[in-house]
């Protein structure tokens, strides 16, 4: 039972190994998107841009202020 235990162990600690990644012999990396001007590399395809992954806003609120008048916001006719 240990045995099963320890193989299981093993298994999943190499399940998140993303280091070194290359396509499969006699595969091609993906073609290059229209209007580029060369392949993008591994690396390039694995880092996500800041629309895939947007960068937070920590900004706090640091005080309450009024809202101005909106000009639009008109009662129904």
């Amino acid at each position: 039972m240990t045995r099963l235990v320890l193989f299981a162990a093993l298994l999943l600690a190499g399940c998140g190994a993303a280091d070194g990644l290359q396509p499969p012999p006699g595969g091609k990396l993906p073609v290059a998107p229209v209007g580029a001007r060369a392949t993008p590399t591994p690396a390039q395809l694995l880092t996500p841009t800041t629309q895939q992954r947007p960068l937070r806003n920590d900004e706090l609120l640091r005080r309450s202020e009024e809202r101005r008048s909106d000009d639009f916001n008109l009662p129904p006719q």
